[in-house]
């Protein structure tokens, strides 16, 4: 029997060989490239939703504020429902600082929701007219409005990363 040694054999299957080098490796980039889409189009939809919910948020606080109109867009205790999402998105996106900052607009919250909260129009409107309502109101407005947009800085930040 005539043997064939290894050299001739590769030149004689160079081609299956290289074929199929280039198939495995057409695959694997091919599986990493569609794993890194889907992982930018989940962030990418996390971040326009996590963007929405703190428009969301915004309009609740300033209809319930300046427009003395908890009928329109809720009590500002919905807000609690909104920071949960909120909360949950910002887990997803898991940019740097992003829970943290998330922590930081949960607490500004906590510390001045029910600064927002009135009975009535016309509680919020008295409230509104007197000047120390009206500084101490729109300190925590203005205290909301600031860590919200640090979070929705933080979304820009994982849109802008994306390739």
């Amino acid at each position: 029997m005539h043997k064939i040694s290894i050299v001739e054999q590769l030149k004689r299957h160079a081609v299956a060989l290289i074929s199929l080098a280039v198939a495995v490796t057409s695959l694997a980039y091919n599986t990493w490239r569609n794993e890194h889409s889907e992982r930018n189009r989940n962030l990418r939809f996390a971040s326009f939703e996590l963007l929405l919910k703190l428009g969301e948020l915004e309009d609740l606080v300033f209809t319930n504020y300046f427009d003395c109109n908890a009928e329109l867009r809720g009590s500002p205790r919905t807000g609690w429902t909104i920071l949960r999402t909120v909360n949950d998105l910002a887990q997803v996106l898991d940019e740097d600082g992003m829970p943290q900052n998330v922590a930081q607009l949960e607490a500004v919250w906590q510390e001045n929701w029910p600064v927002i909260d009135f009975d009535s129009r016309e509680d919020c409107e008295k409230f509104r007219r007197s000047e120390a309502g009206a500084a101490r109101g729109d300190k925590a407005v203005f205290a909301i409005r600031d860590a919200i947009d640090v979070v929705r800085g933080d979304a820009r930040a994982v849109l802008y990363s994306l390739e």
